[in-house]
This record gives structure tokens, sequence and C-alpha cells, in this order.
């Protein structure tokens, strides 16, 4: 019988991979378009390498639900820094989802639990999540630094108070005790990622999951399904990556051509299809200077939302 562990980390793996493979997303890695750097299958790779990870997460929450470990001591940070070391020791492409962890590394931990206690829904799901995002601490904060170091994440991280990547950074973070929620807060207004962990998971749960329900329903098919509720994302929240790279007013503007895509019909129209091609085509100027990054990251956590809730390609 496949236990809980098991079952959570095998549906955030799937989301990370069914995320990548889901063509075309326009701007992104996919299974027909890599970047310079970074292939297709560092994504594929990466997703394997977190998986040992992804179960000790489910485990502390189960623990949680044993109640065997408390909610401060789940070491979410030290989960996140773990879950980022196997993602760069498994391929040699560098950062390939940093963002999709802080989101599904939380998200494994509350499945842990909910699934341990048997009430599998995502209402559920989203309570406890809020309450160990609420729970993490100032050694939380600085794990989480360490991840982006290592990482060498662009942008990611830094705050108005506080520069995360620099050892001086850390220390003020210990020492003022920010926990890694206040942390977030400090740069959700310039980074969706960040946003996400403040608002309790808002585009995860009330945007990406329930229009990708929608679309797996109307059309069957997980890909277009995938590719429509990255567009919904993108339409619905500017990429924050984008804004730090290309400033605000060229993300806005993606997603206003992301949102016209949807009104013509998405990926299943003919005309949606060519618009989608020639924002595709825009996207990957300048070295992919305008990849929608972390509209990627958002769109597996809903799919691991999906997935963790029964639904299967």
């Amino acid at each position: 019988m496949e236990g809980v562990e098991e079952y959570v980390s095998g549906c955030i793996q799937l989301a990370i991979l069914l995320e990548v493979s889901a063509y075309p997303k326009p701007g992104n890695v996919h299974r027909t378009a890599n970047f310079e750097r970074t292939r297709y299958e560092h994504f594929l790779a990466s997703a394997i390498g977190v998986g040992h990870t992804l179960r000790v997460a489910a485990s502390k929450g189960r623990l949680l639900s044993e109640g065997r470990v408390r909610l401060g001591d789940l070491h979410v940070g030290r989960l996140i820094k773990d879950s980022v070391s196997s993602m760069l020791n498994w391929q040699r492409g560098g950062n390939t989802i940093l963002g999709t962890l802080i989101l599904t590394i939380p998200i494994s931990i509350a499945a842990g639990y909910v699934w341990s206690r048997r009430s599998p829904d995502a209402s559920k799901l989203r309570r406890t999540l809020s309450k160990i995002t609420h729970s993490t601490t100032s050694v939380d904060s600085v794990e989480v630094c360490d991840a982006i170091r290592m990482s060498r994440a662009g942008g990611l991280g830094l705050v108005d108070r506080f520069d995360v990547t620099t050892d001086t950074g850390r220390r003020e973070i210990l020492d003022s005790e920010i926990p890694l929620i206040e942390l977030f807060h400090l740069s959700s207004s310039y980074d969706s990622i960040a946003s996400e962990w403040v608002n309790d998971f808002k585009i995860t749960f009330e945007v990406g999951y329930p229009y990708l329900i929608s679309r797996l329903e109307e059309t069957g098919d997980y890909n277009i399904a995938t590719v429509d509720t990255f567009l919904k994302i993108l339409s619905t929240l500017p990429d924050t990556l984008i804004a730090r790279k290309a400033g605000e007013d060229v993300a806005r503007e993606i997603s206003y051509s992301a949102g016209e895509i949807l009104s013509l019909g998405g990926l299943e129209s003919p005309s949606g299809r060519r618009k989608l091609h020639e924002l595709d085509l825009k996207l990957r100027l300048n070295g992919n200077r305008l990849n929608p990054g972390a509209t990627a990251d958002l769109t597996a956590s809903s799919l691991a939302i999906a997935l963790l809730q029964g639904f299967r390609p």
C-alpha cells in the first residue's frame, strides 16, 4: 500500500514534470524548446532529484498530525535548502525550479498532515498550509537565504532592508528575529512567490487550481489545460521575474497578450495558437530575457494541488 510520503512526493514530482513538459508555454523551457544553458532534461533531472526531500517534507506533516513535532519545529527553510541542493546536484543547468520548491515544500508538509488525517480536501490543505507558513522562524529565513545563494537566482530574495545574499544580511535577519513569512512580506510587492506565501497561496488556490480543473473537465487534455492555466495566471498577474528584468510596463503588456490568447480560445483554437506563437517568439528574443519564470512556478503549484486531489493525466 502506498504511504503518505510516497503519494505526496509523487504528486509534486509529477506536477513539476507536467509543468515543464507542457507546450508551447510562451517563453519557457519545455519539451521542444531549450535555453542556451538550461535545457528540458535539466528540469526532468531536477524533478527526480528532489524526491527524497519532498518525502521528508511529507513525513514532517505526518509527524505533525501525530503530535510528534510542533509547528515551529518543521524546519521549512532547511527542507527548501536541501531540495535546492538536490536540484543542483542532479543536473548541470543551474537553477531550474527554485521558485517551485519554495512553493511546494510547504505544500508537501501540509499535504502530509491532511492526508495522514484522511481529510484531503483543498480547503483543509490551504488552512494547514497557512498555519505552517505563519509558524516559520528566523532560522528558516537564513536557510532560504542560503538556498537563494546556492541557486544564484537573479533578484529573488532581495528586500529593502536586507540583502539576503550576503552574510551580513543573514546575521541581521537572525539578530532581528525575522521569520520567513515576514521576510517574504518585505519582498511581496515585487516577487509573486513571496506574495503567494504572504497571501495564503491565493493565486494557486483561487486562480490556477480551479481554472486548471475547469479546463481539464472541458478538454480532457492535461497539456491544453496546463498551457491555458499558465496563460490564465499570466493574464491575471504580471510576471514579476519579467518586471524585475524589463520593467512593470513590459510585464503588464505581456499579461494583456496572454489574456488576448485566452479570449481567442486558448491553445484549442487556431487563432489562439497563432497568437500564442507570436507571443512565444517575442518572449524568446534577447536571450530569453522575458521568460515568465514566476508564472511557471505558480502553474506547477496549481498542478500540485490538482494532482493531490486525484486528477490524473
